[in-house]
């Protein structure tokens, strides 16, 4: 990427030059000094381009985050927990065995089906890694407040997989009852070990984000995939090597994946599927951009009956984060983040990828072809970047 020294300079603007700092961003970012956290903060349309308002700006972002909390994982969690407490107060309209679809108990539970999911979906984060199973150094105070006492997150889990686990119906609908004792084994051999009261691993904090996310989105919720784009952004803004920023990793996730969900969940969306920012038609355009580029390559996959489908679905909803390792995937997303057109650079890297295998592809079959495209076989992300590079400046 380019020299530290000149993002320093174009970062110490009063005003940011946006198309100045994309330019330079699309090279890649440089980590050091806490530079490729705050680009991303400013490429995802997070921060303004006048820095002279970012103090009030952040406070106040912080603070909408914090109200999140309590309204959506605190307040519920306190009137939980009380309800054992007092009988009394408790009517038939908030009792949460009444069947009316309204009652706030029926969210309750609907919203722990979502927990569930996510919860799933973050415990197995970059397993090779272990910086999301690691406590975090800044644990969120608002949810370890030991005079909240409500049903945290961690506990809905183990309450709701507890029931889960204790009726559990078997393909065949006959119901078999496990002992509860069991649940405990959900995952294998205790590798997730839950950390001590008071302290908070990496992925329950990505796990809040996602459950925030789909409480406030409830017409698109939790789609599977969602913690795969969480991830990267959590983990640059949480390894900050500026305490102050690195703080708030929470919140500014919360916001800038909310910023890169807006423009990208219509790929998560079903229903939009044909329209022209549906999933549907990102997949084709990859197959037409190729046909363009590469015609005998392009025959040869129709030819074999290789829909874009089969390979390109994961490819683009997912932004290739399955398909490199976290470092990689990070340096691919400084140049995605950095154009203008980030989506319509993704399909140029995906016809990179198919572009640079070609000969590979040209000799193989239908199941050596679907395995190289299942498992990508360049690793190196600088020579897919370069020539997705090239075919953007060719056309």
């Amino acid at each position: 990427y380019t020299g530290i020294q000149e993002f320093k300079v174009a970062l110490s603007e009063e005003k940011l030059d946006l198309k100045a700092l994309r330019e330079l961003c699309f090279s890649g970012i440089p980590f050091e000094g806490g530079i490729r956290a705050l680009c991303w903060k400013v490429l995802l349309n997070y921060l303004p381009l006048d820095q002279t308002i970012w103090i009030s700006f952040l406070k106040k972002q912080r603070e909408v985050y914090s109200q999140f909390l309590k309204e959506m994982i605190i307040q519920p969690g306190i009137a939980k927990a009380n309800l054992g407490l007092s009988r009394e107060d408790v009517t038939m309209e908030d009792h949460p065995l009444n069947p009316n679809p309204d009652s706030k108990w029926n969210n309750y539970f609907r919203d722990n089906e979502v927990l569930l999911q996510i919860d799933k979906d973050v415990r197995r984060l970059y397993p090779d890694m272990a910086f999301f199973q690691r406590p975090t150094d800044y644990p969120c105070q608002l949810i370890l407040d030991p005079q909240n006492d409500y049903e945290t997150l961690r506990r809905r889990v183990e309450q709701t997989t507890l029931k889960a686990q204790t009726v559990d119906r078997s393909r065949s609908g006959v119901t078999n009852v496990s002992s509860p004792g069991k649940a405990l084994n959900l995952y294998p051999s205790n590798e997730y070990e839950v950390l001590p009261s008071g302290c908070e691993a990496h992925w329950e904090v990505v796990e809040r984000i996602l459950f925030i996310y789909a409480k406030l989105n409830p017409g698109i919720a939790y789609v599977q995939g969602m913690n795969e784009v969480v991830g990267p952004i959590y983990y640059t803004f949480a390894t900050d090597p500026n305490d102050e920023w690195k703080e708030h990793a929470e919140a500014d996730t919360f916001f800038c994946f909310t910023n890169l969900m807006s423009e990208n969940r219509d790929m998560f969306i079903k229903s939009l599927d044909d329209s022209q920012c549906g999933i549907t038609y990102k997949m084709e355009s990859v197959y037409s951009m190729l046909k363009e580029k590469d015609m005998e390559l392009y025959m040869k996959l129709q030819e074999q009956n290789i829909k874009p489908q089969y390979f390109t679905f994961r490819w683009l909803t997912l932004l290739l984060s399955q398909e490199f390792l976290l470092p990689d995937v990070i340096r691919i997303w400084d140049t995605l983040f950095s154009d203008q057109d980030r989506f319509e650079f993704l399909i140029l890297v995906c016809c990179a990828m198919l572009v640079l295998i070609r000969d590979q592809l040209l000799a193989g079959d239908f199941t050596v072809n679907m395995r190289l495209l299942q498992d990508y076989p360049i690793s190196d992300v600088h020579t897919i970047l370069a020539k997705a590079k090239e075919l953007q400046d060719a056309s």
